[in-house]
């Protein structure tokens, strides 16, 4: 038995975010700018730099910030 999906409300914040949006956040006590790649429900995945991605340790230059630890540029 599958039970229904509750459709969430989208906070105007989320709901104006769109794929390419230049950001910005801090990881590690570095500000890192990135570029949104993907958005997600909580999070934001984030396209950075490699320097950016080797002074915050991140595997790659891809990474995930929520959606309350950015602010848009």
């Amino acid at each position: 038995m599958a039970f229904p999906r509750r459709d969430k409300e989208v906070s105007p914040f989320v709901a104006a975010r769109q794929i390419d949006e230049q950001i910005t956040f801090v990881r590690n006590d570095f500000e890192v700018n990135g570029t949104i790649f993907k958005i997600l429900e909580n999070s934001v995945i984030v396209e950075i730099s490699e320097e950016d991605a080797d002074k915050i340790g991140a595997a790659s230059n891809l990474t995930v910030v929520a959606h309350k630890n950015y602010s848009i540029v």
